[in-house]
């Protein structure tokens, strides 16, 4: 029974060892708390070049922004001449059978698709034509495609 005795008595120093230990890190944490601190510990601030500083920027250096300077959203297009969209170009190669071919724009010597469907009359190789550029998903094709003499 002795035996039993000494085993109690350890645990319960094991016991009171553990709960010193709990107590003390409790208080270290109470010691070292970053809750509770004033807004002004809290408060960032961001300088004229962008980057966040903990102390406010100087007064002297601010500067006035016209507020209607600053873009939002997409930038706004110019209305566009209708006569810039018509360019002119040559058929380099057109197969008939399938009903599709380039045209090479004078000014860009962009190679451009066209489709038999967006002819107004039947093109050959080597002629010269008038045409308008449409975006699709495969890139750029011609549209309006007009025989010049």
């Amino acid at each position: 029974m002795g035996q039993e005795t000494m085993g109690k008595k350890e645990n319960e120093k094991k016991k009171q060892k553990l709960k010193r230990e709990k107590e003390e890190k409790r208080e270290e944490r109470k010691l070292n708390n970053n809750k509770g601190k004033g807004l002004d510990a809290m408060i960032a601030y961001v300088d004229e070049d962008g980057n966040i500083s903990s102390t406010p920027p100087d007064p002297r250096k601010r500067r006035e922004i016209d507020l209607d300077s600053i873009q939002t959203g997409a930038a706004k297009r110019e209305p566009v001449d209708p006569a810039d969209l018509i360019r002119s170009g040559v058929v380099t190669f057109f197969n008939e059978a399938k009903g599709y071919g380039f045209i090479t724009d004078l000014k860009s010597q962009q190679n451009v698709f066209v489709h038999v469907n967006q002819l107004s009359e039947a093109v050959k190789e080597r002629d010269k034509v008038t045409f308008e550029i449409e975006m699709g998903p495969k890139g750029a094709n011609a549209v309006s495609v007009k025989k010049t003499k």
